[in-house]
Parts: C-alpha cells; sequence; structure tokens
C-alpha cells in the first residue's frame, strides 16, 4: 500500500513528534528539506560574536529563549513577534535535562522551531543552541569516560540536528576546596577543551560551531576576574594554537535558574551584580578576543532590570523558566489539566517536598516535570487555547525584544 504524502506543514510537525518510528522520520527529512527550499538556516552565531569581540558590534543582548512546551506553537509566536520587531537576533535553546524531563530530543525540538519558520513564512538564519550541555559531578567522578562519552554523544545529536551553537557546561566540576583559583577550575577547563575538539571534528564544512563554556556554576557566589583569567589561561593550554576556542563564557551575578522561591509561591528579587557583568565582558573582549559573558536564570527577574543588560555589555541572556511559568499560570490553560499535572508532580516527587517549607514552593520547583509525561494531553489541547497561550507568550517576547535592544537587527543579519 502506497504512503500517504503529507505535505501539510502542521500535520508534518504532529507526525515528527508523535509519529511511528518510519512516519517520524519521513516527516522530519521533509521538514529540513522544505526549511532549505523556503530559505530557512540553521546557523552559527560565530560570525557575528566575532564582530562583537572585536569591538565592530555592540549595544544589544541577545536573548536565548528555551521553549519547555508546545514547542511548535510558543516558536511560532516567537517567530510573529521577531517580524512585528523586526529582529534578527534571538536563539531557540535547550538544555541537556530539559531533553529529558520535556521529552524532547535535539532533532525533534530543531525541526520543531524549523517548522515554525515555514509556518510564519520567515525566511533566513535561524539560531538554534544546545543550552547547560552539563556534566554530573557525581556521574564525572565516578566515571569520567562514561560521562564524557555521553556528552560527546548529546553534541553528536545535537549538530545533526543543525544545532550550531553548544554550551559546555563543566562548572559543576569545579573543586572550590583547593588551594589555588586555577586548580579550582582545572576539570572545568580540562574538560570544556575537550569537548571543542570533539565538536571542532565533527561540525559540518563552511560551519564553525559557536561554543561557550561556564565558570561559575549559576546559584553558587559570583565570579570573579581571576576565575575567569585562570579558567581561559588554563582551557587555551590545552587547546591546540590553530584550533577555534570558545566565543563566550556564562558566569554567576546573583541569580538561580527558576528564582529563589518565596513561601506563599513568588518568587524573590535578586540583587543582580552588573558591575560584574561588565568588568568580566571587558576582559573577555581584551585579554581574550572573545565576545563576551552570559548571564542565565534570568526569565523571573524583574523585567523593569532588563534594559540594564545591553548597559552592562551583557553578550546573551538565557530565559526559560518564565515562559514555563506562563504556560502554566495562563488563563487560557483548562483547569483540570493543570491540577492533573501537579498531582503528578506531587506523587512522583515526594521526596523533594522535605526540600520546601510550603506545597507553593515544592508545585513551582516541581511542576516542570510534568511536562513530558502530559506532552501529548498538552500537545492536544484544542487550537484555541494553545493559540491564546502562544499570544500570550507573544506580547511578553516583544517587550523582551525591545528591553534586551534586538529589535531592529533583522537588517544585520538579512
Amino acid at each position: 500500500m502506497k504512503k500517504k504524502h503529507i505535505n501539510n506543514i502542521d500535520d508534518l510537525v504532529q507526525n515528527a513528534v508523535f509519529g511511528n518510528k518510519s512516519d517520524k522520520n519521513n516527516s522530519v527529512e521533509t521538514i529540513k528539506k522544505l526549511a532549505k527550499e523556503k530559505g530557512v538556516i540553521p546557523s552559527s552565531m560565530y560570525r557575528y560574536y566575532t564582530l562583537f569581540a572585536n569591538g565592530k558590534l555592540n549595544g544589544f543582548t541577545v536573548p536565548a529563549i528555551n521553549i519547555r512546551t508546545l514547542t511548535y506553537d510558543i516558536a511560532r509566536s516567537i517567530f510573529r513577534a521577531a517580524k512585528r520587531t523586526e529582529t534578527g537576533f534571538f536563539i531557540f535553546e535547550i538544555a541537556r535535562l530539559e531533553t529529558r524531563y520535556t521529552s524532547q530530543s535535539p532533532e525533534e525540538y530543531s525541526v520543531c522551531v524549523l517548522a515554525a519558520a515555514i509556518r510564519e513564512k520567515y525566511s533566513g538564519q535561524v539560531f538554534l543552541q544546545g543550552d547547560h550541555f552539563q556534566f554530573s559531578r557525581k556521574d564525572y567522578f565516578e566515571s569520567p569516560d562514561k560521562e564524557k562519552k555521553e556528552i560527546k554523544n548529546l553534541i553528536k545529536s545535537a549538530v545533526d540536528a543543525q544545532i550550531y551553537n553548544i554550551d559546555i557546561d563543566a562548572s559543576t566540576l569545579v573543586d572550590i576546596d583547593k588551594k589555588s583559583i586555577r586548580e579550582q577550575q582545572r576539570d572545568n577547563f580540562v574538560v570544556t577543551a575537550e569537548m571543542t575538539q570533539y565538536i571542532r571534528s565533527i561540525q559540518p564544512a563552511g560551519i564553525t560551531v559557536t561554543i561557550g563554556g561556564e565558570i561559575g556554576e549559576i546559584g553558587s557566589q559570583n565570579s570573579t576576574p581571576d576565575e575567569l583569567i585562570s579558567f581561559m589561561d588554563g582551557y587555551n593550554e590545552q587547546l591546540d594554537k590553530k584550533m577555534t576556542g570558545l566565543s563566550k563564557l556564562s558566569i554567576q551575578t546573583g541569580t538561580t535558574h527558576g528564582g529563589t522561591v518565596l513561601p506563599d509561591g513568588n518568587i524573590s528579587e535578586v540583587d543582580i551584580d552588573f558591575e560584574t557583568i561588565k568588568t568580566l565582558s571587558l576582559i573577555a573582549r581584551d585579554k581574550y578576543r572573545m565576545a563576551g559573558v552570559v548571564q542565565h536564570g534570568a526569565s523571573t527577574l524583574p523585567e523593569k532590570i532588563f534594559y540594564k543588560f545591553p548597559q552592562a555589555d551583557c553578550l546573551e541572556i538565557h530565559l526559560a523558566t518564565g515562559f514555563q511559568n506562563q504556560f502554566f499560570d495562563s488563563k487560557y490553560l483548562p483547569k483540570d489539566l493543570r491540577d492533573e499535572m501537579y498531582r503528578y508532580a506531587t506523587e512522583n516527587y515526594k521526596p523533594e517536598r522535605k526540600k520546601y517549607a510550603t506545597d507553593e514552593q515544592f508545585i513551582y520547583k516541581t511542576r516542570k516535570y510534568a511536562l513530558g509525561p502530559f506532552k501529548k494531553s498538552i500537545w492536544g489541547l484544542p487550537e484555541k487555547i494553545r493559540a491564546g497561550i502562544a499570544e500570550e507568550i507573544e506580547e511578553k517576547i516583544i517587550g523582551i525584544f525591545k528591553m534586551f535592544r534586538v529589535n531592529g537587527t533583522l537588517r544585520i543579519i538579512s
């Protein structure tokens, strides 16, 4: 029996996400082919970050957005926002841990974003990023080779999925009990250099993958110039002199992923050390010819301070939990589905409960683990509901583009 040819982009996405193995593979390849035909080009930020490094481009902070659910619908809203504001610099990203608890492979995430661009008639460069390709401290020190192999496999799957921007996070391996800062950072810079070499060995011809490192695990003490210098000097010594190294470095400035939750479930305000951002960006650019530093854990910060990041020469800012919160808190999300997801989190993550003083804190921190198990139910919501959620996020994205001053940057990459 001859297979039915599917050319409707919405149906292709459904098949790419929920189809059987054969249908999934066919739909993935069809979306990739259509993207190429429509001029939707998965790209690396390397060229533009080199301009930042050389002082030829500045004045804005690039938002990197993690989509944890309704990837296709929300990506469509982001492309609409980009068209409305003539924004060219924005990144779609997914972290190692997110691939697990949201049940999204790098390939699935990539094709959903590319399909969204096609659906919204957005053409040009699309920047996809592997965020926090993070080493597990426990697994690494139990079996270094096994953990490195896990990360390399993830890198390979990302590059094969046309994800040409990758952030290696070995900051989890930093040992602050060591006497010197260099020794504290040693495992971090050695492993980051090894992953850099691996990425360069598999990147496609004609593409220089943008690579980021990280010196301070988010949620710990603020990063210092000595840490940056110790890490980069050690990293450069490990790397082949002819090899292209890091373009950027993530630092700690006072944030935590997901924010610090108060007993009533609200997020406490934090003091961001903008002086640290400015100082370390300057060192990164002047001493190491990198584009600058990256801010993580920012989506739950008060939006009234977002304008300060471009002023502090922050290169890139990562935004995730705020959009997840907007999904869960949306007026369009059916209460029965939300309640069912919360019950799932409560019943399946009971050991986590003792970490939090209140039920509100517990649910806020664990509800993300229901995104994968309830993925089909979420994607199966009526189109009107999904569109309503996406429209709410679209308006938020427009504001973010303006506050980070990337609106109007489409002309730069056209």
